[in-house]
């Protein structure tokens, strides 16, 4: 097992109950006693601090949103004064204020430990060159994946987002071993390659750790079977800390989540019930070791399944599937609910096409059409017109299995979905402007 806190990331069921218990009573007190917002929130429900025994009673607390944040920006939620805050970041709001994270010294050093495990996971030791990849700035990917792999005791290469054909320079130059970026960006950095003649085994790269977007085990099919590397998932949002919540290790069965610092909990998103182990609903986190930003009951959206079982690797921390989608982001369609990433997993399981492609939800009168534009390669668009028919038909087919609602596909010329360099974007849905 490649841990970097082996102490931590394989205590018993019981150990951890019993931090996770002494953490979180420390934060109920702390926000009650220093955050009005949650003070008024937990006198409505008649919850006081001391009704928090274990971490058994985190259901009596209540829920936090994105919308608590935005409702008290910028600084509205800190527990702690901005005397002792060091660090502030801040999601890219697309509609109205962004939503701001503070942290303490104490809050970058936690962080710096879970992407120190995160980093692991994929193998990597103090020996390993990481190339960060993610954005810096107000994005919390980019610093925070630094500060892990510092923490790890890696050779960090801070080269941050786009520039690709210098990312690729940099990479033979300086014997990069480990990447870490988003799935997407990454098949971008592979497409690059191979148009400038670069053989991936070339290179020294021998594992990368993607986040920032969904993405599905077909594409990690497509990036490992590319640049022949092992390809993590890796989790995490900046409400809660940033990157570093949870990732997969080589074992490639959930991720890890660093529940001695964030406690995950899985609620069906109507009720808000909680859910039991194996059952898929919202993911919650309640962060137990945050100094400025504590957060209860963050509500993420993401929908996933917890496991509580000890894995192959020898961690016994709760593993968390990979996110299917978002409560807010799935498209209902004639009634019946679609995420981007069940529609992804159909064209990276055919494997005719490029691993581009885009969604496109429209209103006809009364009536909810979707449209998959899929992007050919360059050799199928030389390919006689029955044939690209033959795989359109098999895309439709498939998906309508799936999907259980029709659609319309269309083959698109090689490069004309465009790319991106951050996260993709996979769905338009123009219904929004018929309103």
């Amino acid at each position: 097992m490649n841990c970097f806190n082996e102490k931590c990331e394989s205590m018993s069921r019981e150990e951890m109950r019993k931090v996770q218990s002494e953490r979180l009573i420390k934060t109920v007190h702390r926000v009650y006693n220093n955050v009005p917002f949650y003070k008024k929130k937990m006198d409505e429900l008649g919850v006081l601090p001391g009704d928090i025994q274990s971490v058994d009673d985190i259901t009596k607390l209540p829920f936090t949103t994105k919308q608590d944040l935005r409702d008290n920006y910028p600084f509205g939620l800190f527990a702690a004064p901005m005397e002792d805050v060091i660090r502030i970041h801040a999601s890219s709001g697309t509609t109205g204020k962004p939503t701001v994270v503070g942290y303490t010294k104490n809050d970058i050093d936690c962080w710096a430990e879970t992407m120190a495990r995160t980093f692991a996971c994929a193998g990597g030791t103090k020996n390993d060159i990481i190339q960060v990849a993610y954005g810096y700035g107000l994005f919390t990917g980019g610093l925070g994946a630094h500060y892990g792999a510092e923490k790890l005791g890696a050779a960090v290469i801070p080269i941050s987002g786009g520039n690709t054909k210098k990312q690729i320079m940099l990479m033979q130059d300086f014997g990069t071993t480990m990447i870490a970026c988003t799935p997407s960006y990454i098949l971008y950095v592979a497409e690059t390659m191979e148009e400038m003649g670069i053989d991936p085994k070339s290179l020294k790269l021998k594992a990368g750790c993607f986040g920032a977007e969904p993405w599905t085990d077909q594409m990690r099919k497509d990036i490992e079977e590319k640049l022949g590397i092992l390809a993590i998932d890796i989790y995490g949002l900046s409400e809660i800390m940033g990157p570093g919540v949870s990732s997969e290790c080589p074992a490639k069965c959930g991720l890890h989540v660093n529940e001695d610092y964030y406690i995950p909990e899985v609620i069906d998103p109507e009720s808000l019930q909680p859910l039991g182990e194996n059952i898929q609903g919202e993911l919650v986190f309640t962060t137990v070791t945050k100094e400025a930003l504590p957060l209860l009951r963050y509500r993420t959206r993401d929908i996933s399944t917890l496991h509580y079982e000890k894995c192959d690797c020898g961690r016994t921390l709760t593993r968390m599937s990979r996110v299917a989608g978002r409560s807010d982001d799935m498209l209902i369609i004639r009634g019946v609910n679609v995420f981007p990433s069940q529609i992804e997993s159909v064209l990276l399981e055919i494997g005719d096409t490029a691993p581009h492609y885009q969604i496109i939800v429209d209103r006809v009168g009364s009536l909810d059409i979707m449209e998959v534009q899929v992007e050919m390669t360059q050799e199928m668009f030389s390919d006689q017109v029955r044939k690209l028919e033959d795989v359109e038909k098999k895309i439709k087919m498939n998906l309508e299995s799936t999907l259980g609602i029709s659609s319309k596909i269309t083959l698109v010329e090689p490069k004309t979905i465009q790319r991106s360099e951050g996260k993709a974007k996979r769905v338009i849905d123009l219904r929004k402007e018929k309103r």
